[in-house]
């Protein structure tokens, strides 16, 4: 029997009709969703988003060469060296548009996961998307403890929740008031979300375990126009402390109202959001010197680690900025993401939500001060450790814990 050229190409064309398109095509392109605020009053989360989300993807899809996973070599080893490509979507602060994105990035787009979202009360929504499909959702930056605390198979979170923040808060209380300061009362500020709520609840339970007094708790309305009467309350009560929980415009306004009615705290210790964000120090730094926020990232860490000042010098040419708080965690949460897919040697939903089950990264092997990444089976990572960040000289600067610390505490602010 002769065969012939074109019965060949007949026999190719054949078996590769066999083969499914998604398996052809993870070879060459990876697609993973990424919803984020891109309009309103938080689109530059989203800009900064997305360009922590770039560096990332120059570390994984090209060959950098730093300690991380997949910074050796080019693309995902574990296909074949595919290459990641995110799809943005907007989901403009509100909840119900991410659950839209959420549903046409995973019908229309085919993504294999999603990462997100910025504000937590977006991420309860999306996630449900994500686990009505079986497709991973990494919660990158989300905070609010109860996220990771509803039964969702195929949601994980990285990087530490409130609980967790809060009590590195009242530890570093507590080690102030060894060394004499006066934290005996405490303020509680925080918005109306997920997040703000969340938080709240999580200062006051503990508070409550420490032996400290709850002075006054202020729960304002999100986007609000005017903060006036919640700051004459906070400046009646004077406590030791003002613990604010609020996104970046309202952390603006609330530091304008208090210098427009006198208010000035003995000291700030802020959960983070708006208050480790630039625009805010932009517009009222001046009146922030001293400010304490938690957070995940500290840049003092490149004096120990190189590669962390290195892929940060990459980041900030893209965005004019350091990382910080929620651009590290975005960075971090790909690159845990991207590994998960490669380990599962596959797109399938399934597959890559047991491969992010079975992640285990030591922690010299990202750009945070973690013990390491490994997910308990709600999918919270519990070695992901806070820092306590001091602005001081236009600059954060770590203060707390001692292992992690470069500067002793100022207290009271300036």
């Amino acid at each position: 029997m002769t065969i012939t050229r074109r019965d060949v190409l007949l026999g190719a064309t054949a078996t590769a009709a066999l083969v499914p398109l998604a398996a052809r095509a993870q070879t060459s392109e990876v697609v993973i969703g990424a919803i984020y605020p891109f309009s309103g009053g938080s689109a530059q989360q989203g800009v900064d988003a997305q360009k922590a989300y770039e560096t990332a993807l120059e570390v994984i899809n090209k060959d950098t060469d730093f300690d991380l996973p997949l910074a050796k070599g080019e693309g995902l080893p574990g296909l074949g060296g595919a290459k990641i490509r995110l799809v943005f979507a907007d989901h403009q602060a509100d909840p119900q548009k991410g659950r839209a994105e959420a549903e046409r990035l995973i019908t229309q787009e085919k993504v294999c996961a999603i990462i997100g979202t910025y504000q937590s009360a977006v991420a309860v929504t999306v996630s449900q998307i994500c686990e009505r499909y079986q497709v991973p959702f990494v919660s990158a930056d989300n905070s609010s403890p109860s996220l990771h605390r509803r039964g969702l198979k195929y949601y994980f979170r990285a990087a530490p929740h409130d609980e967790m923040y809060s009590a590195a808060m009242f530890d570093f209380f507590d080690a102030m008031k060894k060394k004499g300061a006066k934290i005996e009362t405490l303020s509680l500020f925080h918005e109306d979300t997920i997040f703000g709520t969340d938080s709240g609840n999580a200062q006051t339970k503990i508070a409550g375990e420490r032996g400290y007094k709850i002075v006054t708790d202020i729960k304002y309305r999100t986007n609000s126009p005017s903060l006036s009467a919640e700051v004459q309350q906070l400046k009646t009560a004077n406590a030791d402390v003002l613990m604010p929980s609020s996104y970046t415009t309202d952390g603006i306004l609330l530091v304008k109202t208090m210098a427009e009615l006198g208010y000035k705290p003995n000291a700030i210790v802020a959960q983070d959001a708006g208050f480790s964000e630039k625009a805010l120090y932009d517009a009222v730094g001046d009146k922030l010197e001293g400010v304490i926020s938690r957070g995940t990232f500290s840049l003092d860490l490149a004096q120990k680690r190189p590669m962390v000042g290195k892929i940060n010098e990459m980041f900030k040419a893209r965005s004019g900025k350091d990382f910080n708080d929620l651009t590290s965690r975005q960075f971090m949460g790909l690159i845990i993401l991207a590994d998960a897919i490669s380990r599962a040697k596959s797109t399938d939903g399934e597959k890559i939500r047991d491969a992010l089950a079975a992640t285990d990264i030591p922690g010299e092997q990202t750009i945070m001060p973690w013990k390491r990444v490994k997910f308990d089976e709600m999918g919270q990572n519990n070695d992901a450790d806070p820092v306590l960040l001091q602005y001081v000289g236009g600059k954060f600067v770590t203060i707390f814990p001692p292992q992690a610390a470069i500067a002793e505490a100022i207290w009271p602010m300036k």
